[in-house]
């Protein structure tokens, strides 16, 4: 995604972030990133990244607002009169020690085998842990940055973050990320959120259609809604829209797969790329051998549930020597970036390592059928 500092640049350049999925012992996911420029002519060069990383430090009192929490509970399942008692002890907004403070006065006055009251202070304090901020010192490169599973949902792993410069009604920029937390059993959406790289903000994604893998986030709201993609059934690609980024309801079937390259399933690969023709939506699709290829389609700018065009065969297949890795016969990315006329693909070659392509923008527009 463009970087937010694009000062001292030749003219037609652009800096970039690119964030990356790093694998460690135990297959524990953690996102990292590296920052490059891309010339006016396309070349692409990554700034070399320092030899060691940084963990950020936690922001000790976070405030939560207590009409989202509460609804955030009802969604969760979580709702019985002590949980009512506790929000009503709470104000409009509270830190985790004033939550801490209320629960333990409740719970005092509770009867210790009241297993409804056990069961709520669990899911209050779960909520709670999983929507939290981080900060990295500022004088940090942004190669140095890492962000480690820190919560029980994300003790496995935080997986395939899909990032998107995302433009606000004010015109100002928030860069958004859709991840998968993994517990070792259970895959979660959540969403990452910051205005700068430094500061990094976990929330929780509610609602029925949060579940599986592969949402991602339009890069501004349509008809004044927020609009994302998604994957409930393990197999097509669905759309969903909502008034409120954390609460996503009822999905809609947008594209099942339709060649033999993508037999098995399709999903996306990032944010929809906002283009005069229409929302060019990257795609990925298993086939036979688990064979993972990426694909693209286009949906109509002012309504996505219309579906324009969409590439017959693959625009990305692994080749040779890309098939062998940690995770074999894969091509797969989470993002691309408009240049110019061209497209800019970073795809990773069977988890093993990171390459580039790059396409034009015109001629694969054409190539829609």
């Amino acid at each position: 995604m463009p970087h937010p500092d694009q000062s001292g640049l030749p003219k037609g350049a652009l800096r970039f972030i690119l964030s990356l999925r790093a694998t460690g012992e135990g297959h524990i996911s953690s996102i990292t990133f590296r920052t490059g420029i891309v010339s006016a002519q396309h070349r692409i060069t990554l700034t070399r990244p320092v030899p060691f990383a940084t963990e950020p430090e936690r922001v000790p009192d976070p405030a939560y607002e207590k009409a989202l929490f509460a609804r955030k509970l009802q969604e969760a399942g979580v709702q019985n009169d002590f949980c009512r008692r506790v929000l009503d002890r709470l104000s409009e907004a509270f830190i985790l020690d004033d939550l801490h403070r209320v629960l333990m006065a409740e719970r005092r006055q509770t009867d210790p085998a009241d297993a409804a009251a056990a069961h709520a202070v669990r899911g209050i304090l779960l909520l709670a842990e999983s929507n939290y901020e981080v900060h990295f010192a500022s004088s940090s490169r942004v190669s140095q940055r890492v962000l480690f599973p820190s919560t029980a949902s994300q003790s496995n792993g935080i997986e395939d973050a899909r990032f998107v410069r995302f433009e606000n009604d004010d015109g100002r920029f928030t860069y958004y990320a859709t991840y998968t937390a993994y517990d070792g059993k259970t895959t979660l959406p959540q969403l990452l959120e910051t205005p700068d790289f430094v500061h990094f903000k976990f929330t929780t994604l509610n609602g029925p259609a949060v579940q599986n893998k592969g949402m991602a986030l339009f890069p501004r709201k349509i008809s004044g809604r927020y609009i994302m993609l998604s994957r409930q059934d393990d197999e097509n690609i669905l759309l969903m829209s909502s008034d409120n980024i954390h609460f996503w309801q009822t999905p809609k079937l947008l594209l099942p797969p339709a060649q033999p390259w993508e037999f098995f399933k399709i999903g996306n690969c990032g944010s929809p790329i906002e283009t005069e023709a229409g929302w060019l939506v990257l795609s990925h699709g298993v086939g036979a051998m688990r064979k993972y290829c990426l694909g693209a389609f286009l949906l109509d700018l002012a309504d996505p549930t219309r579906i324009l065009g969409r590439l017959r065969e693959p625009l990305l297949s692994p080749n040779e020597a890309e098939r062998e890795g940690y995770v074999p016969n894969v091509v797969y990315t989470c993002g691309a970036m408009k240049h110019g006329r061209e497209l800019i693909i970073p795809y990773g070659m069977s988890d093993y390592a990171t390459s580039f392509a790059t396409v034009s923008l015109d001629h694969l527009l054409a190539a829609m059928e």
